[in-house]
Order: C-alpha cells, then structure tokens, then sequence
C-alpha cells in the first residue's frame, strides 16, 4: 500500500502537471486532487474528511489506471504499470 503523503504527491504531481491529459477525471475529483496537491506542498494538513477525499480520489485514480496498490513511489512509478 502506498503511504498517504506520497498518494498525495503523486496526486498532487498529476493535478500540477498533467491537468490537461486528465481533465475530465480532476474536474469530477474537484476536492481530492485540490486537497492532496495542498498536502504535498505542505499548504495546507487534510482533516479527517479531507483525508477520506484523498483516499476515495487515489481508490478512483488506480481503478480509472486499471492497476491494484503495490505501494508506488512516485507519478512516474505508477503510470509505468498502467501503461
């Protein structure tokens, strides 16, 4: 399993850089990519709904990728087994 700071960075990752490829999927996650990108770059801590956010988004990241949690490392470690 992946800790929560790092889904939050790769989440975050994801929102700063690759916004345009996943549109549609950050636009209907408009609170759990906002909350972990905020996270990640230690703006703001989540309470704990904003946690639950977070972790329903990374649930609904890795489905939309196809892949299961094998504990990632980074963005790039995890679009390597979605590809």
């Amino acid at each position: 399993m992946t800790d929560f700071y790092i889904k939050c960075q790769i989440m975050g990752d994801l929102y700063k850089n690759y916004r345009e490829d996943f549109k549609d999927f950050i636009e209907f996650n408009d609170l759990g990519f906002p909350l972990a990108f905020f996270n990640s770059e230690g703006l703001a801590l989540p309470s704990s709904d904003g946690m639950r956010y977070v972790e329903e988004t990374w649930e609904l990241l890795l489905a939309e990728l196809n892949v299961e949690d094998i504990g990632f490392e980074d963005l790039s470690h995890l679009l390597t087994f979605s590809e």
